[in-house]
């Protein structure tokens, strides 16, 4: 596989204002120390200071920094990155504040500034001009003519990096150059900056950040001047941000100097949400120039998945082990309640359109039913007319004692209405009318287990009949990935309030409800439920006791939740993810991890005739499964081709 990780670092050096040569050896020193970033980004006139006022009207400073630009270039003729520096260019009749990208041994480029401020504490245009009309020029150093315009993106074809450049102004105003370079291709913006520090101004640089790393589906490096900086009217914070869409990876302020803020992104992940976002289209690529710079990823070439896995590892690349629960505690109880308040409204939703208020659940003592029971609870609050008519319908000898206590009590504290329907005598009627005999009859008798979970959607069907009501469901998204579900009987239903929640999430939601609910009796019976080993019970139990065990049939959720996530999420091939799994479950063997991906995309792709036909249900993440939202699958196509992958990526 294609390794399209890059490793990128946003850097504060010590500096003196108008010293270059002392200013030039701290950046070489950094640089030398950052062998393994692909794209090394300095702040603002970092070769001079920025706040060298008059003195950038010195035909000395100006000299001396284009000298030292050179050096700095020779300096790097071994190097597989690309580096930003900030200097003053001459150009013309006017002098420009400008990115140097240097690569290779060469200044790559020159790009100027788009925006000169001119207000409040900034005087830049006493000494610079805007850059923004300047396209297709060059500038003449030593000899040798570079590339100077705003049209520049330097490229490594190798990696797939695409590097635009904006300075400091340019991100705070609304037409941004890092948005047209963006849409012309570039995957990562360095912002080189000299902001100064201000009472609330961090938040909304960080923002602002943010925001432009989300809208451009990009990796963003902004490197800020620090205190180094003259503090004759101003004071600067050295305040280094990366991220990459919309999500904040890496940030300090106020640091010790020389500062460096270092973060891992994935250009492939980039490319990959552009492609699936179809309104990021292609802009005005043919107005840039795409000059070639070495931006190695952390390990160049195709990789093998043991390879993958170990560059992972040796780079500490983080990864989650369960990417759809947040590791943070009040992120992941943020999230749990959201969800539910997703999942509400959506339920109350359906209740007011149809005019129906009588929702009709089953409910096992498992985790889905108690999450869909809830959900019912939430949108009595929303809706106090809903009427919840709740049904345990055990199956004697299969219903475990455990789950059928934890149901009773979960109806009795949440429902208005408790109903009981034994089925085994339903069930066993059926089987012998079909000739089959109403014996289990060991591994693979899914005839046996199926009959029950038909029985029940049965029950569930008259009974809203009978009582003027909707069928909620409580299927998830992982047992739709997998089709563990009973085609026409737990898969169907008239409006799956979890058909977008992940296994691995449903627990965390239960358990997030327990402690803010306000009921000891329904923390303590949803605590137990969240305790209790995840089972359909269609087989016979084993003293009373749950004898058939979900996981040891379809695999660790943990894992099926992880491939699912990096499938549909960021398109990943199988062997990707297994040495992403890896990495962040270091105490699994290859073989047995393989296995568990063999598993996933077998189930993955025969059940999609399941997903093709699924009743209504809320959409509450990135990924889910909705023939009519996220995901559309022929239910015939192969999985040859992804199983493959794995052979080959051995």
């Amino acid at each position: 596989m294609k390794n399209n990780i890059i490793q990128i670092a946003a850097v504060v050096p010590k500096l003196k204002v108008g010293d270059v040569t002392y200013n030039t050896n701290e950046i070489i020193a950094a640089i030398g120390e950052l062998s393994d970033c692909g794209v090394i980004v300095f702040p603002e006139l970092s070769l001079t200071g920025y706040t060298c006022a008059d003195l950038f009207l010195s035909d000395l400073l100006l000299q001396k920094s284009e000298e030292a630009l050179l050096r700095i270039a020779k300096e790097t003729e071994k190097s597989a990155n690309a580096v930003t520096v900030g200097l003053p260019i001459r150009f013309g009749n006017n002098l420009y504040n400008c990115a140097a990208v240097i690569s290779g041994g060469s200044v790559v480029g020159l790009i100027p500034k788009t925006y000169i401020p001119n207000y409040s504490e900034f005087y830049e245009g006493r000494w610079f001009a805007a850059g923004r009309d300047i396209k297709g020029e060059t500038v003449t150093i030593n000899g040798k003519e570079i590339p100077f315009g705003t049209d520049i993106l330097a490229e490594d074809p190798y990696s797939g990096a695409v590097l635009g450049v904006e300075i400091c102004e340019d991100l705070w105003i609304p037409d941004k150059p890092s948005t047209h370079a963006a849409l012309a291709g570039a995957n990562i913006i360095a912002n080189l900056s000299a902001s100064d520090e201000l009472i609330g101004k961090q938040e909304y640089r960080k923002q602002l950040v943010a925001q432009q790393s989300g809208a451009c589906y990009c990796a963003y490096i902004y490197a800020a001047s620090g205190t180094c900086e003259s503090s004759t009217d101003m004071v600067f914070s050295g305040h280094s941000i990366i991220a990459q869409s919309g999500s904040i990876f890496k940030e300090s302020i106020f640091p010790e100097y020389p500062h460096v803020e270092k973060a891992f992104v994935d250009v492939g992940s980039i490319m990959h949400d552009r492609r699936r976002q179809n309104t990021f289209s292609n802009s005005g690529a043919s107005e840039y120039r795409r000059l070639f710079v070495h931006i190695n990823a952390i390990c160049s070439g195709e990789a093998s998945i043991a390879q993958m896995a170990e560059i992972l590892k040796q780079y500490d690349y983080p990864i989650a082990r369960n990417p759809f629960v947040p590791a943070d505690d009040a992120t992941r109880n943020a999230r749990c309640s959201r969800i539910l308040q997703i999942q509400a409204n959506g339920l109350a939703t359906r209740v007011r359109s149809t005019g129906i208020n009588n929702l009709v659940i089953g409910v096992s003592g498992g985790l889905d039913s108690t999450l869909a029971l809830i959900v019912c609870y939430e949108a009595k609050k929303i809706i106090p007319e809903i009427k919840i008519i709740a049904y345990t319908m055990p199956s004697r000898g299969n219903t475990s004692e455990v789950t059928y206590g934890n149901a009773t009590k979960m109806m009795e504290l949440m429902a208005d209405e408790i109903h009981e329907v034994p089925i085994e005598e339903g069930v066993k009627l059926h089987l012998n009318q079909l000739g089959h005999g109403d014996a289990y009859q060991g591994e693979g008798d899914v005839t046996y287990e199926n009959a029950q979970a038909r029985m029940r959607t049965y029950i569930l069907m008259d009974a809203a009949n009978m009582k003027n009501g909707l069928v909620v469901g409580t299927g998830d998204l992982s047992e739709l990935a997998l089709g563990w579900c009973t085609y026409n009987g737990d898969h169907m239903s008239m409006y799956a309030v979890n058909a977008s929640v992940p296994k691995t999430l449903v627990k965390f939601i239960c358990s997030s409800y327990a402690y803010m609910c306000g009921n000891d009796e329904l923390k303590d019976v949803l605590l137990s439920i969240c305790e209790t080993p995840i089972t359909p019970e269609l087989t016979p139990t084993k003293d009373g006791k749950i004898n058939q065990m979900t996981e040891e049939k379809i695999g660790k959720y943990d894992l099926n939740d992880f491939f699912l996530y990096y499938t549909l999420r960021y398109g990943f091939e199988p062997a990707r993810s297994v040495a992403y799994v890896l990495k962040a479950y270091p105490e699994l063997g290859y073989d047995e991890v393989v296995a568990s991906a063999k598993n996933f995309f077998k189930r993955f792709f025969s059940q999609q005739f399941k997903r093709s036909c699924l009743p209504d249900g809320p959409k509450v993440g990135s990924v889910t499964l909705s023939p009519r939202g996220d995901w559309r699958m022929p239910s015939d196509a192969s999985v040859a081709m992804w199983l493959e992958d794995l052979e080959k990526a051995d």
